[in-house]
């Protein structure tokens, strides 16, 4: 092998041999890989063939048409080709600029006017335009001819690739989205120097790599770096693709380990990936300035170049510089401190002790204040402004527990010596699980002393979340994401993608709520309370350091089943991963005899699709002798088309999906249905609270399926008049406010006053026992607060009056006389109605600290009828009063009342191009403002109105999986008002 060595002033290479390394090591168990797209699966074998191979563009321009004569065109052939110019067709490679002027073909131009052809000229011009459109077709679909006078001949050359053009005009070396799989990266030296004055930074990144096969030219990932180019070695830049290739004269030969060194500069973004740029107020008013990361799923690539896909693990070694008065953080603890000649000082880290993808390397620079505390021989500290150091006690005091449980739980002891949980004051996710350095919203981290335990829940839940992906997934999460999968415009939890934009959709309720609701079935099917948890340690200490996919965890999950009922999991589980949507089962009984038939639950259908689809759904089933008691569930394993179960013909009722653990909806067919509504009238504790909850909400998918009438939906919903419990009453109320806001929005005034009536007749003796003072019960909050949102929405006199005292009480306290937790939304809410009060709110906005609170503010000061407010209520676009992290939840707001949901309509549309500047297309923020401001709407004129702009966008946002579930919404909501307004006076 050829070694060979260049260097440049800012960019050199330098090749040496080296064995290929045999595995790729896979992160550590808190590495969430099921939280990203892995974009490809690792191997740890190389393919036969270079993968580099690009796919290739039919080399059409190249296929020429013989064989049809040399000489001149007879008459009719003349007269054929006119006609078909008429038509507005050309069938044959004749343009003017390849044509010799010597040609037989060339003629002068035809004459201003022309005779009929006759009637054999039409025979045979038709005979020709079939046969040279057949010719075509042949040409088209053999792009491995060339086709010669003497037929197809198999070309022995590969066609040449359709190659993009770089950005200083020279031709890029590689054709593909994804990146070429010829070099590995195995270790990363992260230099950083931002100056957090001019918001800039300069970087120098060292990449060892290793060669997997020859290759003469690096691809990898770089995305608003100026990069020196170079004298002796060519970097080339393809900004559409985010990608830089660096090219050689002579080629890498596999099996040789190469170091490529880059410097570059830029800026810190100005928006919430990348290494971007935040900024708070400290307790004097001044302004500080921090950075901070945010790389999942495509922004690694902003902060330094690499090879920014998931299965391109590598170890990173990374040192900052900063001002003495800031601190730095990154994935490691850290190592050293070195004084630089310019006054600043040097971090360096630890290298990381496995390797990672480059999505979870972080790294934050500011001026932070910590919280410690040693669990189980790792170091957990919890960072925050030092304002807000008071409300970091509990997150800490959670994340120990928590790591303590998970490692008794995986009987894995978590490998880093320390954690650290950073709070950054402008973040738009929730959180994100950076290895060893978990970056949170402030609102999703900080606890204040008189916080509820509802926002204490909300907390753990996110930090349990972020440790291991573990943790209690709420009944009504599982039911929203059962109503965006039933959507056409849904997806699989395991699905291809192949833009960026499509990386970011996945990043949503199928992804995440779906993916946990389908493990937490699998955990209820299995015999035993403990074989989940064997199968997940089996599965980490047989695959520990290595590379793995789903299948090894189901077969670790089936190994450990050693009961008689053996299943085989790994098949089960691939039916609800790898199709999109849930099965619809439906129960037909006939004295012992109950058939249980299932077929695809889709709201909308384009020709039925989907019809065919199967899963094998682990049926459980309680019935009236015995519903109540753990053991008093059966399982019945439904995998075809339909299957029949025999029960004791004595018993009056069943009931499907026990404590809805399952991911399906049952119809029980008016009989089934008459028998459960009918027992929960007698007694509504015949059922738990649970599984009272499923039979609403999947009467209310029904009848937006159009299985059953709003008729038999009121029906059920009689015996609320005796519910107490949080479960049903908080779904019937949200499936109730929709339907409200809907017939609000279509000015139905009428209907909405009926509405009224019905929603205070079942619920009004709930909401005027519900009490205005502190609540200890965490389920008992989630009532109240559902219940007394909706009656002062509603503007029923108590809930107004006893909003406005309260609200009175705390500003005259000045702040001392605190709101409960729960209650916050609904008495800020009630007091931006009026002028003075919208004014007291806004003013105390601006000065309070704790972020739960200030969240609630603002979404009370959103909430005003007046336009002017709404107007500035979505000037967080500009970042000023409002974080412009905030404006998503500003726009839901906004678009939840009859005064501002055009509004809110308008304001996407005049803004788009700043939307998509602040937030990536596809993202979960732009999801959350599609669905905000459209799923409302009900009528063709705004269906018409939507699909126009959003046409109109092209590749700004048309093709996202969003806008096409936004138009789907409506068309849904149109055809449920279309079935059920003509029957609305007499049902209510």
């Amino acid at each position: 092998l050829k070694s060979f060595q260049t260097k440049t002033e800012n960019v050199f290479f330098t090749p040496y041999r080296a064995n290929l390394p045999r595995n790729m090591i896979e992160n550590s168990m808190f590495e969430e890989e099921p939280d990203v797209v892995d974009l490809a699966k690792d191997s740890t074998t190389f393919p036969a063939l270079d993968p580099d191979e690009v796919v290739y563009e039919p080399r059409s321009s190249r296929l020429l048409v013989r064989g049809l004569g040399e000489n001149e065109m007879d008459e009719d052939e003349e007269d054929c080709e006119s006609s078909a110019r008429l038509l507005g067709m050309s069938f044959m490679n004749r343009s003017s600029a390849h044509r010799s002027t010597s040609s037989p073909y060339t003629r002068q131009s035809p004459p201003r006017s022309c005779s009929r052809p006759s009637a054999r000229t039409l025979v045979v011009c038709v005979l020709f335009l079939v046969i040279v459109v057949s010719m075509t077709m042949v040409l088209y679909f053999l792009p491995e001819c060339t086709f010669t006078k003497s037929g197809c001949r198999k070309q022995t050359t590969p066609a040449e690739p359709v190659y993009p053009i770089s950005t200083n005009g020279e031709m890029f070396p590689w054709a593909q989205l994804r990146l070429p799989q010829s070099i590995q990266p195995l270790s990363y030296e992260l230099t950083l120097n931002p100056d957090l004055d001019k918001m800039t930074f300069t970087g120098t990144t060292v990449i060892t790599m290793t060669v997997r096969h020859d290759t003469k030219r690096i691809v990898l990932h770089s995305a608003n770096l100026n990069i020196t180019k170079a004298t002796d070695v060519t970097v080339l830049e393809y900004k559409p693709r985010q990608q830089i290739a660096v090219k050689f004269s002579e080629e890498l030969k596999a099996g040789q380990q190469c170091v490529l060194t880059l410097n570059y500069s830029a800026n810190l973004s100005h928006t919430y990936d990348g290494f971007y740029n935040s900024s708070y107020s400290d307790k004097d008013g001044n302004k500080r300035v921090l950075a901070a990361t945010q790389f999942e799923p495509l922004s690694a690539r902003k902060a330094f170049p690499c090879f920014d896909e998931p299965s391109f693990k590598a170890t990173f070694q990374i040192k900052i510089s900063r001002k003495p008065d800031y601190m730095t953080l990154s994935n490691m603890p850290k190592a050293k401190t070195t004084s630089l000649p310019s006054g600043l000082q040097l971090d360096e880290f630890e290298k990381t002790s496995v390797k990672m993808s480059t999505y979870l390397v972080a790294f934050v620079v500011a001026n932070f204040t910590p919280i410690s505390k040693n669990v189980s021989e790792t170091l957990v500290s919890v960072y925050s402004v030092p304002e807000k150091k008071e409300h970091t006690e509990y997150a800490l005091d959670t994340a120990c527990k928590l790591l303590e449980f998970y490692n008794s739980f995986f009987e894995i002891v978590y490998p880093l010596k320390k954690l650290d949980l950073v709070a950054i004051p402008d973040f738009l996710a929730g959180a994100m699980e950076n290895w060893g350095l978990i970056t949170f919203r402030e609102t999703s981290l900080l606890v204040g002393k008189q916080s509820s335990l509802l926002e204490k829940q909300v907390v753990a839940s996110v930090i349990a979340h972020e440790l291991a992906h573990q943790g209690n997934l709420f009944l009504d999460v599982r039911f929203r994401a059962l109503e965006k999968d039933a959507l056409n415009s849904s997806h699989a939890v395991s699905t291809e993608v192949n833009t960026p934009e499509q990386v970011e959709e996945m990043f949503d309720s199928v992804s995440y709520e779906k993916g946990a609701s389908i493990l937490l079935m699998l955990n209820a099917s299995l015999p035993g309370d403990q074989q989940f948890r064997k199968g997940i340690i089996q599965y980490l200490n047989q695959f520990s350091g290595l590379n793995t996919d789903t299948d090894n965890l189901w077969n670790s999950l089936t190994q450990v089943d050693v009961s008689t009922q053996h299943q085989n999991v790994s098949e089960m589980m691939s039916s609800w991963t790898s199709q999109k949507g849930f099965p619809l089962v439906t129960v037909d009984r006939k004295g012992d005899q109950v058939t249980l038939t299932q077929e695809h639950f889709l709201l909308t259908s384009d020709n039925a699709t989907h019809t065919s689809s199967l899963w094998h759904i682990p049926v459980t089933y309680i019935n009236d002798t015995c519903s109540l008691a753990p053991d008093c569930k059966q399982v019945f394993t439904l995998k075809t088309k339909s299957e029949t179960l025999k029960v004791p013909q004595s018993i009056k009722w069943l009931k499907l999906n026990h404590g809805n653990t399952g991911f399906y909806i049952v119809h029980y067919g008016d009989d089934g249905w008459a028998a459960l509504i009918d027992a929960l009238i007698n007694n509504v504790n015949v059922l738990t609270p649970e599984d009272r909850a499923s039979l609403i909400h999947n009467m209310f998918a029904l009848s937006r399926l159009g299985r059953v009438s709003f008729r038999q939906v009121l029906s059920l919903l009689n015996y609320m008049t005796n519910e107490t419990e949080t479960p049903p009453v908080t779904e019937a109320l949200l499936q109730l406010n929709n339907i409200y806001r809907l017939l609000d929005k279509r000015q139905e005034t009428d209907f909405v006053s009926r509405m009224k009536v019905r929603i205070l007749s079942y619920f009004g003796s709930l909401m005027r026992n519900q009490t205005w003072d502190e609540e200890i019960s965490v389920s008992k909050q989630e009532l109240r607060s559902a219940l007394l949102e909706t009656a002062c929405n509603l503007n029923v006199d108590s809930c107004i009056r006893q909003a406005k005292a309260l609200f009175k009480k705390y500003v005259e306290s000045n702040g001392t006389a605190h709101i409960p937790g729960d209650l916050q939304r609904v008495v800020f809410t009630v007091a931006a109605q009026s002028e003075e009060s919208w004014s007291t709110l806004l003013e105390k906005y601006s000065k309070v600290s704790y972020d739960a609170e200030k969240r609630k503010m603002l979404q009370g000061l959103a909430s005003t009828q007046d336009t002017r407010r709404i107007a500035w209520s979505v000037s967080g676009l500009q970042g000023n009063i409002i974080q412009t992290q905030e404006l998503p939840l500003v726009i839901n707001t906004v678009s939840s009342s009859f005064s501002g949901y055009l509004f809110a309509w308008d304001f996407i549309q005049e803004n788009w191009n700043q939307l998509i500047e602040k937030f990536p297309v596809g993202s979960f923020s732009i999801q959350k403002i599609i669905k905000s401001t459209t799923s409302q709407f009900s009528t063709q004129a705004h269906l018409n109105q939507v699909q126009g702009f959003f046409s109109s966008l092209k590749e700004r946002g048309s093709q996202m999986r969003s806008v096409q579930e936004a138009l789907e919404t409506i068309r849904l909501n149109q055809r449920w008002m279309d079935r059920n307004l003509p029957s609305f006076n007499e049902w209510l």
